[in-house]
């Protein structure tokens, strides 16, 4: 097996939580790229350099490499937030497609969250498939559950992995985890993923002063009715368990209002979690840009603190955010978990020094929307959309996952 120098240009890098994960495994950034000024202060600082402000849309040159990876950005079609059919940072899911085709690398990764599977009838998977397959890239499109892979939260997220010209091999999971729909899926003998205490109980207490020790590790202390609504929560419980004369407007106004797929966050309801207490012994529920405010610490009568969400996300406690407090949480809440990404980033690493180019042609080697028996509408759409679209590009060969 060589050990030759593996390189990787990453685009849309966030904070660099991908970026982590892939320097565990060996790899060497050429260049990283993103639009968002916290997110390059942030990734600068840990990693020294090698991220810069540059417009994927605008077709920049870009260096050589070996691997290209990104996640583009999701608040286009997030079911966390507004979903806006036409947005135009939907159309870096293309723009990123056709940089690999351009480019050419040996291997791509692909991350994005679960509403991409749905967003727009199925055209971001159309985007993103389309031209890889056409330019030779050997597939695998699976939603996963990051609480399989060791990250002690439930977080679904969409990877899409790929070869050009070679079959890559998709990591399989590594913990067992309870807490949701699936979850329990992969084998009983694998170690249980991590609780949510597992991953914060060591910190100290918390302080109620910025900057806290470690970095981030503060809150603000919660006054009248957000005190008596802490203090009604047991783990577990969340707005819909309060009395009614304690539940918040917002959430009143849209508990009862239809979850329907694609719906601006403003108009959608089906009771949503609004504030919830987390439960110390199971994985943390999915940390996003709005945990800080929507989660409560296990034991105490406060909400998490930015150290807390990071440590939840696998962020190491000398990882800084750059940025204000809601900034920061933003970043730490798009990030891929870095433990996540080191297991994506060794198993590529292992395909890229042991296979050979063998294969002319595109495959999608598996396609997997879900865990679940049952799917939505939408979901379907999207499955039927594949199936009829890349038909040519759908093999057995391996027997893969298909759904």
């Amino acid at each position: 097996m060589t050990t030759e120098r593996l390189t990787v240009l990453d685009l849309f890098c966030g904070a660099g939580g991908l970026a982590l994960g892939l320097h565990r495994a060996g790899f060497v950034p050429v260049l990283a790229i993103d639009n968002n000024a916290a997110a390059l202060e942030t990734y600068n600082n840990y990693f020294g350099s090698g991220a810069v402000a540059l417009d994927l849309s605008q077709s920049p040159a870009l260096p050589a490499c070996d691997v290209i990876v990104g996640g583009p950005p999701c608040q286009g079609f997030s079911s966390a937030g507004m979903r806006r059919n036409g947005d135009r940072r939907n159309s870096l899911v293309a723009a990123f497609a056709e940089t690999i085709v351009a480019i050419k690398p040996k291997a791509f990764i692909f991350e994005n969250v679960e509403g991409f599977l749905t967003a727009e009838n199925g055209d971001r998977v159309r985007d993103l498939l389309g031209p890889l397959l056409d330019a030779g890239y050997r597939i695998h499109l699976r939603k996963i559950n990051a609480a399989n892979y060791g990250v002690p939260q439930h977080r679904k997220r969409v990877i899409g992995i790929g070869g050009l010209g070679w079959n890559p091999t998709f990591p399989t999971p590594t913990h067992t985890a309870f807490g949701a729909p699936g979850a329990l899926l992969h084998s009983k003998y694998l170690p249980l993923t991590p609780t949510v205490m597992d991953a914060i109980g060591d910190l100290p207490i918390a302080e109620t002063q910025s900057p806290g020790v470690p970095a981030g590790h503060y809150f603000r202390p919660l006054e009248g009715i957000d005190l008596v609504r802490a203090q009604a929560l047991e783990p577990g419980m969340k707005m819909r368990d309060l009395a009614e004369d304690l539940q918040h407007e917002s959430y009143r106004r849209r508990a009862f209002r239809r979850v329907k797929d694609g719906t601006p966050s403003e108009k959608r309801g089906g009771a949503p979690a609004g504030l919830r207490r987390l439960r110390p012994n199971e994985p943390s529920k999915s940390i996003t840009g709005g945990a800080r405010s929507e989660f409560l610490h296990p034991t105490a009568d406060r909400n998490l603190t930015i150290r807390e969400c990071a440590r939840l996300q696998t962020f190491p406690d000398d990882f800084v955010f750059a940025g204000n407090a809601s900034e920061q949480v933003q970043l730490i809440g798009n990030a891929v978990p870095p433990l996540l990404a080191e297991v994506i980033a060794k198993t590529l690493a292992l395909d890229l020094r042991t296979k050979k180019c063998e294969c002319d042609e595109g495959a999608l080697l598996s396609f997997v929307p879900t865990h679940s028996e049952g799917s939505s509408p939408a979901l379907q759409h999207t499955t039927f959309m594949v199936n009829e679209t890349f038909h040519r590009f759908i093999t057995i060969e391996e027997l893969p996952l298909w759904r």
